[in-house]
């Protein structure tokens, strides 16, 4: 099953019941209508951070289910599969063959070592400085050989996500076989996780190095395209990386609408929001939340950085449960750019707010995503985060089937449920309609959605947190 222009769910194979069956018969039970589409995040054999460290693609983790299981749910929901461009584990047989045969291993080129990519074999502190990266220092591991050596290979994340050289032409296969089984599989589109970070050259920031960037995506664009198979690049940074993306008639996703939509309920405001709204394009994903934190990075220049400051410091202040020191090492998370929470708990866990952020999300162009946790309207789950001391798992709870059944009973979740339907049915939210917003008075929105003769017709009040929706 190909796209369709119907609202996607975004849930781990064991966060909606505990494996791939249990989640067949939680949306069949409770979302039939409500989603057409499914981005199952990674649910391959991993050794780290959540599936994103995946040690094959062939396989899907037995702790899930199997291919049978995922090609069931592709007969009802057009699904999304996650392809981590940027790096496999360090426990894959491919690292592992390399760390016993160093040089007379086949992956010998699979990976980027440091004493082929640099003159001298080290990079200077300068080209250390310029590299866009998640930790401060150069952003590898040192690997042990059986033999006893070691060399320096790249490593952008976490230690078990050992980056891939995408000049190889061993990893050229390898991308290929795997793009190929994914489609064979029933992915109607491929996420490329990290894809920004995926060329490396001496003396760039080593994140969306043009024009080899380019070259790589339409080399996976001709792999793809025959196959029927839609790809959608995962980047978050500056807002006009996306727009370079969109132009070259590819999907984006709008990581920017989730603060921008922070902004304007929390100011009651919705001037920039309008016109952000107005210059986003039709053919992209929207989200509100994801299984990471909220992105404040993709808002620099669409907000005053002093009205950034604020949107995020009110997470805070005006959030359930949102502290800072989720932010810090303390919880494992260094990365100042984003704020760690559920979209709801970020709204105070306040119903009538929640289900207008939704409502505005839904309006906009493009298809929306709804996450799993969002999905139910979930609060912050401080029980897991320090459980685990992991800050991204207050927003990353697991919900049993019986749970479930009682959440969905919630006034907020039947209402939100009732809002996904309309927005997958109605015929004035097809992809290339039109989309029109004003601001009738201060703290007001009115957004219209056209298609032909049908509209749809959204007036939001900011400051009270109420909405009314008028339609043909």
């Amino acid at each position: 099953m190909k796209l369709k222009n119907q609202i996607m769910m975004i849930t781990y194979a064991d966060s909606l019941g505990k494996n791939l069956k249990e989640l067949r018969q939680v949306l069949d039970t409770h979302f039939k209508g409500a989603i057409g589409g499914l981005h199952i995040l990674p649910f391959f054999p991993s050794s780290g951070d959540r599936g994103f460290a995946p040690m094959r693609y062939d396989q899907v983790d037995p702790a899930f289910g199997d291919f049978e299981d995922v090609k069931a749910l592709g007969k009802d929901y057009y699904l999304m599969f996650d392809f981590m461009i940027n790096h496999i584990s360090r426990q894959s047989p491919y690292f592992k063959d390399f760390l016993q045969k160093k040089d007379n291993s086949e992956y010998r080129d699979f990976f980027i070592r440091f004493k082929d990519f640099w003159e001298g074999g080290e990079p200077t502190q300068a080209q250390v400085d310029k590299i866009y990266k998640r930790k401060p220092k150069a952003p590898c591991i040192e690997a042990e050989f059986a033999d006893g050596t070691k060399e320096k290979v790249w490593c952008t994340f976490g230690e078990e996500q050992i980056d891939l050289n995408v000049d190889s032409p061993k990893v050229q296969e390898f991308i290929t076989k795997t793009l190929t089984d994914m489609s064979n599989n029933g992915a109607a589109i491929i996420r490329l996780d990290a894809f920004a970070y995926a060329v490396k050259k001496p003396d760039t920031n080593c994140f969306f190095v043009e024009p080899d960037i380019w070259n790589l995506l339409n080399k996976l664009q001709d792999i793809l395209k025959p196959l029927g198979v839609t790809i959608l690049p995962e980047i978050h940074e500056h807002y006009t990386i996306q727009f370079k993306i969109a132009k070259q008639n590819f999907w984006i996703y709008d990581f920017a609408l989730p603060v921008m939509i922070l902004n304007a309920l929390y100011s009651g405001n919705g001037t920039y929001l309008k016109k952000w709204l107005e210059e986003s394009p039709k053919h992209q994903f929207t989200t509100l939340d994801t299984h990471d934190g909220i992105g404040i990075v993709d808002v620099k220049d669409l907000l005053p950085d002093s009205e950034v400051d604020e949107t995020k410091e009110k997470m805070f202040s005006e959030g359930a449960n949102v502290k800072k020191i989720y932010n810090t090492e303390a919880y494992n998370n260094l990365d100042i750019y984003q704020v760690n929470t559920t979209y709801y708990s970020a709204l105070g866990n306040h119903d009538d707010a929640y289900l207008l952020a939704r409502a505005i999300q839904f309006f906009a162009r493009g298809i929306p995503q709804v996450y799993y946790v969002g999905a139910l309207a979930g609060k912050n789950d401080l029980e897991l985060l320090e459980k685990t001391k992991e800050g991204r798992n207050i927003n990353r709870h697991y919900y049993s089937v019986e749970e479930i059944d009682q959440e969905v009973k919630r006034p907020v979740v039947s209402k939100l449920i009732d809002l996904m339907k309309f927005r997958n049915s109605h015929p004035a939210f097809d992809v290339e309609g039109d989309l029109e917003v004003t601001i009738p008075e201060p703290g007001k929105l009115t957004m219209k959605r056209t298609s032909g003769k049908d509209f749809a017709i959204l007036e939001a009040d900011l400051v009270n947190k109420k909405f009314e929706i008028k339609k043909s």
